[in-house]
């Protein structure tokens, strides 16, 4: 039998609880409603909204539930199609100071918190991955962020790429998730977004699903 057609992209979703001087995380708000959000809308041909998961925000302490959850996806696709490619991670996090969406091109191997995460860690200038070498190293993301930027501002929103997702839990995150992605042939790509005070509720959720709509556009 021969294909009918692009093979659907499935994209998985990250957000973040709340941490210090943050007591509402917009991710954590975004990710719990956007399968339902998604559903009311209607999704395009050829997306499947995966997990929706939150995570604890904590680097080192959090890492085995963070692997988990991204292994448990890569093996539920796994059972059912050798097409791995087609998996995206895509995780959110808040940028209180920002007045803009952000996407990430990368993540740095340095892991330097401005202050302790959710469980006491507070690391200075530790390589997030030993074995990459020093705190200069930089893993990069497959995606087409400067199109997938573009296609967003096309629909009007206020969006940037940007290349420095910071040191804190955001950064250690992606890092890792680049890693994983790079190792099991997947794609992975952070946004950060502002707080609701700043862009409301209801268009960082059409926000969310448009750029679902786009990174499966691009990425059939």
């Amino acid at each position: 039998m021969g294909s009918e057609g692009p093979v659907a992209v499935t994209i998985h979703v990250t957000g973040f609880k709340k941490f210090h001087g943050v007591s509402e995380n917009p991710t954590q708000t975004i990710v719990n409603n956007l399968k339902e959000y998604t559903e009311k809308k209607g999704l395009p041909k050829g997306i499947i909204l995966g997990s929706c998961s939150v995570l604890e925000t904590a680097g080192q302490g959090a890492l085995i539930p963070l692997y988990q959850t991204l292994q448990s996806a890569f093996t539920d696709k796994v059972s059912e199609s050798s097409n791995s490619g087609r998996i995206i991670w895509l995780h959110f996090g808040v940028n209180s100071g920002a007045s803009r969406f952000a996407l990430e091109h990368q993540a740095v191997n340095e892991a330097t918190f401005r202050c302790p995460d959710e469980m006491g860690w507070k690391p200075q200038k530790v390589p997030i991955i030993p074995a990459d070498g020093g705190i200069s190293h930089v893993r990069k993301t497959s995606l087409p962020v400067e199109e997938i930027t573009k296609a967003l501002a096309k629909k009007g929103y206020e969006v940037m790429d940007s290349d420095d997702a910071g040191r804190f839990v955001c950064n250690y995150v992606y890092y890792q998730s680049l890693r994983f992605a790079e190792q099991n042939g997947t794609k992975s790509l952070f946004v950060h977004v502002p707080l609701f005070f700043t862009i409301d509720e209801e268009t960082q959720m059409k926000f969310a699903a448009s750029l679902l709509e786009v990174l499966a556009s691009l990425c059939q």
